[in-house]
């Protein structure tokens, strides 16, 4: 189960996404990463790597939610930045725009799939 995490600035929705899915507080992500900043997309399958989460090393583009795996991490290009989200067992659970049941508003789309052990 995900309990959801808004992110606590706007350039946090790596560190929460991380959060989620480890069952972390941002905080601890932050200080693991030594980043309050934006992530990277090594930072990120890093640490899922790192905290026992399988994470795909193939970026798969995506249109439709009922393309996506069970759980994943998004990449999505919205309309203000390039961000963060996370997809898990049918709910999106976005950092900046919250729990939804489709995408937030996004140009383009990518996952990579995670396992979770």
């Amino acid at each position: 189960m995900i309990e959801y995490i808004h992110e606590p600035t706007d350039l946090q929705c790596g560190q929460a996404v991380l959060a989620m899915v480890t069952g972390r507080s941002v905080d601890e992500i932050v200080a693991m990463l030594g980043n309050d900043r934006e992530t990277t997309l090594r930072e990120m399958k890093d640490t899922f790597r790192k905290l026992g989460v399988g994470i795909s090393d193939e970026r798969i583009p995506v249109t439709e939610k009922s393309q996506l795996p069970e759980i994943c991490l998004l990449s999505l290009e919205t309309p203000r930045c390039w961000h963060w989200s996370l997809y898990a067992y049918g709910t999106f659970y976005d950092p900046e725009h919250g729990v939804m049941d489709d995408f937030p508003v996004s140009a383009r789309r990518y996952y990579w799939e995670l396992t979770l052990q």
